[in-house]
């Protein structure tokens, strides 16, 4: 089981970019002491969410903000969505590579 960790560069970027194509409102230091885990996914690169304050512990999904699709390398469709929890807080950055392989490449954003 992997330990909560920081963002990669391109893991905030991405997120970055989902928050700004959805219709929610985050405080603007929502970076501040965020900390994700990764989902056992198969490498498909998907993220638990972590902000600073809120409790790991029987987190529900709320609804679904913002979704992407893109074509990785191998041209396979990855369909990117980005989750809050019932209480509005961002809760998960799924990332699923359609023929669920690995994920080669983030996009180009």
């Amino acid at each position: 089981m992997e330990l909560n960790r920081k963002l990669t560069t391109q893991e905030e970027m991405l997120l970055e970019h989902m928050i700004d194509i959805s219709n929610i409102e985050i405080p603007i230091n929502w970076r501040d002491e965020l900390l994700v885990r990764p989902m056992d996914d198969g490498g498909m690169g998907s993220l638990y969410i972590l902000p600073k304050g809120i409790s790991e512990n029987n987190r529900i999904f709320g609804a679904q903000v913002s979704e992407i699709q893109f074509e990785d390398e191998d041209r396979i469709l990855v369909i990117v969505s980005l989750n809050i929890d019932s209480n509005g807080h961002l809760f998960e950055l799924d990332i699923w590579k359609t023929d669920f392989s690995k994920l080669i490449r983030f996009p180009k954003l």
